[in-house]
């Protein structure tokens, strides 16, 4: 969970361009990037915070003009109108080029090379939005081949220029079912982390609620995407779904991700990389328990299941994927409103089936303003499913993927969206880029 300002996979790109520039030591006369489907697909119809403006180009020239890789996914916090007609002056000198990267099959794979006056600069970064395997200055081989197999700095720290570091690609989180690493997670061990543990060792989890209901204020302000979170608010939305928790819900949840998808600069708090998967797992579960009258102890647990499900879901499934991250975000949030429902652990596995029976197979058509959409459909489901689960009933064994345990519930979710939907993204890409 970090904050991040506009959609993380463009400004995933425009964070290694910036570590590229920063190893080169000067502005790029020529960058070139080379990225997976995933990132191309997610990056291609959403707006660039501060800029007005869509897609890749202008993320990767501001990238290299005012970008700071120690800011993370905030890279381009300091964005000005001046910074972006300087970005737009350099997109009219046909700087840049991006192509797609064929020989790899990371789902997440960002590669840069930026250069200059002679020199050029590589920078990679595969797995997740800031983890950068690979950094070096006028490498004479290609990167991640021979090198010698160390540890990454961070993208907050300051390598000296003639450095070169590199990182063997590691298995794809998840490839073990249901763990990572030493630390197996299932359901169980999620429930009782979050409704065990210490309150002043997850507090930290309340700075979720005070960004992404900040992001949705932004959009009662202007006018953003859509306007779906505007038009649940207005009379003829009111008229239709009422003054109820539940509209307030879906208002929420969409009002933060038309902010976020249309550009509006501000950040909100993400979830293993995606900034909608953390309005997802967040705004829904905030609401219920503010017009709840649940206290703030019970919300910091709820929101620590609801973001710890999410990221339970998401490592056997993968950072990208042809699965819409709203149905793994969406499941979280379900668990966090179950909980402050006064639902124990069987009535949260019940949520989570629910779940899973109702929203396998939303695919992932890539970032824009209408997630927004997709987003309601998963908190409107989010809500039904604690209803139904806090009624005792749940989706048995017999009906379709689910399974009587959970855990293989959500390894049979996870595997579809891995593995059996390659195929449907790939048909995705190819529909969006001949379009």
């Amino acid at each position: 969970m970090v904050p991040a300002i506009g959609c993380t996979e463009p400004m995933a790109v425009a964070l290694c361009v910036a570590r590229a520039t920063e190893l080169l030591g000067q502005t790029p006369e020529r960058i070139e990037a080379r990225l997976s489907a995933n990132i191309l697909k997610n990056a291609m119809g959403v707006g660039i915070p501060g800029t007005g403006m869509v897609g890749l180009p202008i993320a990767i020239a501001l990238g290299a003009l005012i970008g700071r890789s120690a800011y993370g996914l905030e890279v381009l916090r300091d964005c000005t109108p001046e910074a972006v007609e300087r970005g737009k002056q350099y997109l009219a000198e046909n700087r840049i080029d991006v192509n797609l990267k064929k020989d790899t099959a990371e789902k997440l794979y960002i590669e840069v090379h930026a250069t200059a006056a002679g020199h050029t600069a590589t920078a990679i970064i595969a797995h997740s939005h800031t983890n950068f395997i690979h950094t070096a200055l006028d490498e004479p081989q290609t990167p991640g081949t021979e090198q010698t197999a160390n540890a990454v700095e961070p993208t907050n720290a300051h390598q000296p220029s003639n450095c070169s570091t590199s990182q063997s690609l590691p298995p794809s989180r998840g490839e073990s079912e249901g763990g990572f690493g030493d630390s197996p997670l299932t359901l169980r061990t999620v429930w009782d982390f979050a409704t065990t543990t210490p309150l002043d060792e997850i507090s930290f989890i309340l700075e979720a609620r005070r960004l992404n209901e900040e992001a949705a204020q932004k959009a009662l302000e202007g006018h953003y995407g859509h306007e779906l979170g505007k038009v649940l608010s207005r009379p003829l939305g009111r008229g239709i779904m009422g003054e109820s928790i539940f509209s307030h819900i879906l208002s929420s949840t969409s009002c933060a991700c038309d902010a976020r998808m249309a550009g509006a600069m501000i950040p909100v708090m993400s979830n293993s990389g995606s900034g909608n998967q953390g309005i997802c797992a967040t705004n829904p579960v905030v609401v219920f328990a503010e017009e709840n009258h649940n206290t703030e102890d019970e919300l910091i647990r709820a929101l620590t299941l609801s973001h710890l499900t999410a990221i339970y879901i998401k490592q056997s499934l993968g950072t990208l994927s042809a699965l819409c991250g709203c149905v793994v975000a969406s499941t979280g949030s379900s668990c966090g409103i179950t909980y402050l429902m006064g639902g124990g652990y069987t009535e949260v596995c019940a949520a989570v089936k629910n779940m899973i029976a109702n929203l396998t197979g939303m695919i992932c058509d890539g970032a824009k303003p209408s997630c927004a959409l997709k987003l309601t459909t998963g908190v409107s489901t989010a809500v039904l499913s604690a209803i139904l689960a806090m009624q005792q009933k749940c989706v048995t064994s017999v009906e379709g993927i689910i399974d009587d345990d959970v855990d293989r519930s959500i390894h049979n979710l996870t595997s579809i969206g891995k593995d059996a939907m390659n195929e449907t993204d790939r048909m995705v890409l190819d529909i969006m880029t001949s379009k």
